[in-house]
């Protein structure tokens, strides 16, 4: 290892323990002065359910979105992309900001510093490559987690969502209001998912607001992304208007809606048949290939031999 080298590792070593010694003062500093104010050091968010101290509070402050350059319009997309995605606090959108930057800086200079490190005979085209990779990876790392996150949400709230109906089946036929079925029916689904959950308490804290339950439940809707959803919400409009009988609709609706699931899953399970051939193909017709032709290739290689 050359000195070029040495000096290279010692001053990103140095560049980071300085980093995070200021960050770990300025942390500090922030919750002694907080501690001494009058009311508390620390707030709790209903929603998100995390203490605002500390971290919370360096990136409420100092990743806003004016300080960024985070348009109106963006901002809105961002939220839906995240609530969307299971984050529900106040500062997610903060905090999506900060991943991107720590993953657009740190990724790529850790894998410069590491490819010195261990591979410092790498031409410098190669190491270039693999940097700029880093880089790619970084930028459209944080979008690409949201989005296996959605997908994840969206069929976790597809299975749940005909028992959902169901419960509000039997709310509604027992006389209570859909907006008092939706609350009494929340703590039951908040433990099958806690972000469905959530998404019910914001519903209902927007009806309390003053929002109509059509209006609520269309923001619902479109924080799921569910078709089901968008369905029922239509199907519940229609009742209310028309003035037909709300119980009815959604026993209907909530039949069909298991039906459809059944079929999801009848789906699924036909295309295990397909989905099963290149495993098969790749891993388990050699081994009977080999076992079968393996004693007629060693016959016929004695026979030859003598």
């Amino acid at each position: 290892m050359d000195k070029n080298l040495i000096a290279i590792v010692v001053l990103a070593f140095a560049a980071v323990a300085a980093f995070f010694f200021v960050l770990a003062q300025t942390i500090a500093g922030r919750a002694q002065l907080r501690r001494r104010l009058p009311g508390g050091a620390q707030t709790y968010d209903i929603v998100a359910g995390q203490s605002k101290g500390g971290l919370n509070a360096l990136v409420a402050e100092h990743f806003t979105e004016e300080r960024f350059g985070v348009d109106a319009k963006l901002r809105s997309r961002l939220r839906r992309d995240l609530l969307r995605a299971g984050y529900f606090g106040n500062n997610a959108v903060n905090y999506y900001i900060f991943a991107r930057i720590c993953t657009v800086v740190a990724l790529p200079c850790t894998v410069f510093i590491l490819t010195r490190l261990f591979l410092p005979t790498m031409p410098k085209l190669l190491e270039l490559l693999t940097v700029s990779i880093a880089a790619t990876v970084g930028i459209f790392g944080p979008d690409a987690w949201l989005s296996r996150r959605q997908g994840r949400h969206t069929q976790e709230y597809r299975l749940i969502f005909p028992d959902m109906l169901d419960l509000l089946v039997v709310c509604v036929s027992a006389g209570l209001s859909v907006e008092a079925a939706f609350e009494r029916i929340r703590d039951q689904l908040e433990k099958k998912s806690r972000a469905l959950g959530f998404n019910l308490q914001m519903m209902g804290a927007e009806m309390r607001a003053g929002r109509s339950t059509v209006e609520a439940l269309t923001s619902l809707a479109d924080r799921l992304a569910l078709d089901e959803a968008s369905s029922f919400v239509a199907v519940l409009r229609h009742s209310v208007e028309l003035g037909g009988d709300v119980a009815d609709a959604l026993s209907v609706f909530s039949d069909e809606m298991r039906y459809k699931r059944l079929m999801r899953a009848e789906e699924q399970a036909n295309k295990l048949t397909v989905k099963m051939v290149l495993p098969l193909a790749l891993c388990i017709f050699p081994v009977i290939l080999l076992i079968v032709m393996l004693p007629v290739a060693l016959k016929l290689m004695s026979v030859f031999a003598r």
